[in-house]
């Protein structure tokens, strides 16, 4: 048992995306969110956080996007659509099927954030982000860990 301060009760949500291009390194966005139980915070991801994700990989990549959503109910959020068709010049969204995780590869992202989390106790919310902050920066500067999720699906990218 390890006994930690405060009433506890807050969490850390994260969105993330992996981007793949043949010929190119792959690479890891994401985005936290610190919930820490306060009045008028909001305690998880609205659609404008996922709006700004697939912008800041549109900024960084300075490429056309295919998107690959799951099924979180978020995502099916008409103004996210209204988005995608404002774009559609550098954006197209396709869904995966209902209860696919095993195709998705940010699924082995997560496995492997919390594969490398297991013998670390924070003591603290703010311990928490900063754990998860280092194994995720630690993810994203070691590209064959993220080809490594995309080849775990089986599936493949072949350019057009």
């Amino acid at each position: 048992m390890v006994r930690v301060r405060g009433a506890g009760g807050g969490r850390v949500s994260i969105a993330g995306v992996a981007c793949y291009r043949p010929g190119d390194r792959p690479h890891l966005f994401y985005h936290l969110l610190v919930y820490r139980r306060r009045k008028h915070e909001a305690k998880g991801f609205t659609w404008a956080d996922y709006r700004d994700l697939i912008l800041a990989a549109h900024r960084e990549l300075s490429a056309p996007l295919v998107w690959i959503w799951d099924n979180l109910n978020i995502h099916l959020a008409p103004e996210l659509a209204d988005f995608a068709e404002e774009n559609q010049a550098w954006l197209r969204v396709y869904r995966l099927p209902a209860y696919t995780p095993d195709i998705n590869p940010v699924e082995g992202i997560w496995s492997l954030l919390k594969r490398s989390m297991v013998n670390f106790a924070a003591a603290d919310l703010d311990g928490l982000v900063r754990i998860v902050k280092r194994k995720l920066k630690k993810i994203q500067y070691r590209p064959h860990l993220i080809d490594g999720c995309l080849a775990g699906t089986g599936l493949i990218i072949e350019p057009w």
